[in-house]
């Protein structure tokens, strides 16, 4: 171990999150990564790196790059393979975020107004799309058949998972099945292909992959719910956008959902007014909240979310030891636990 490396190891054990020691464990291949990501965001057009900036400048954590890092690593790979699909794995997030915000008429996104606000829906549906195709430049570029297949199956499914989220909004009879079947399209789906390909530039057996891949995919699934919570749930100035935003678009997520499966017909009349007809009124997020608290609905999603971050360290078994399998192990708590 190189000190340059027992520095970051030390400093990832002391770190404030699991995230924090991700990033402090990976800081030289994220630096790389961000290089990479600024230098493929570039076009004649100035316009799209104005709005790609914008949006992907703005911060956010990174999680999705970092996994991809994280899992190469631990699966002993040790070049620069993995910075271009990390990146890759980031434009198609940022892709979606600009695409999701139109579709769900955002007006704020990671603490500040959303790109569809500042630039129009026209220019962020098209900047998506173009960092789509650079997700898929970088792809090629990589040259390998699996991690294409990988990461193209990924990008079919969000757009499979956005579409259904849309045939379900504002219905008070979506299930429980059907939320968990959108989310882990949208989200879960990255997760998982982010944790997959790491393994596969590694050489590693399909069982190592299947393994990361498993890990990835509960971590999303984990992650999401407990983001739809922490809708209802967070500080507003901690979550960087507002809160109740799900209620006032009428997204059939979690807290609803399992507040609705004990509804009486006054309650299952108000999700019907506020959610399905869009009738809302002052007063009305404030209800919402007294509602899902009198039926336990944040803690029952968080519970459902914390289901899903113990099948994710599960699947962590057999995998190398370290300060990276360390922080992979905490991070699924970390995902349920966190306020933003």
């Amino acid at each position: 171990m190189s000190a340059q490396t027992a520095r970051q190891t030390a400093a990832s054990i002391s770190a404030a999150s699991p995230l924090d020691g991700l990033s402090l464990l990976l800081g030289d291949d994220m630096k790389k990564v961000n290089a990479l990501i600024l230098q493929k965001m570039q076009s004649d057009v100035p316009m799209i790196p104005q709005v790609a900036r914008y949006l992907i400048a703005a911060g956010g954590k990174r999680i999705r790059p970092l996994l991809t890092l994280a899992s190469a690593r631990l699966s002993g790979h040790d070049g620069p393979r993995p910075y271009g699909l990390a990146a890759a794995v980031e434009f198609i997030h940022s892709a979606t975020l600009l695409h999701d915000d139109v579709v769900d008429e955002s007006r704020e996104r990671r603490g500040q107004d959303s790109a569809n606000i500042v630039f129009g829906n026209q220019a962020s549906v098209l900047v998506g799309d173009f960092l789509f195709a650079r997700a898929f430049q970088l792809m090629v570029e990589d040259g390998a058949i699996e991690v294409l297949r990988i990461l193209s199956d990924a990008a079919a499914t969000i757009a499979q998972g956005e579409v259904l989220q849309l045939q379900t909004a504002r219905n008070p009879d979506t299930s429980m099945d059907e939320y968990k079947k959108i989310i882990g399209a949208k989200t879960a789906a990255l997760f998982a292909a982010a944790c997959e390909i790491g393994p596969v530039v590694a050489g590693k057996n399909s069982a190592t992959q299947e393994a990361l891949r498993d890990y990835g995919y509960n971590l999303g699934m984990a992650f999401q719910i407990a983001d739809d919570v922490l809708d209802y749930a967070a500080d507003q100035k901690t979550l960087g956008k507002t809160v109740g935003d799900d209620f006032r678009e009428g997204k059939m997520t979690a807290p609803v959902i399992l507040a609705l499966q004990d509804a009486d017909a006054e309650e299952r009349a108000f999700w019907q007014r506020t959610m399905e007809k869009q009738d809302q009124a002052k007063g009305d997020l404030d209800r919402a909240l007294a509602i899902l608290g009198r039926h336990g609905a944040l803690e029952r999603g968080l519970a459902l979310a914390h289901d899903y971050a113990t099948k994710a360290c599960a699947a962590l078994n057999g995998a190398p030891r370290g300060a990276l399998h360390d922080m992979l192990l905490a991070l699924p708590a970390f995902a349920v636990k966190r306020d933003h």
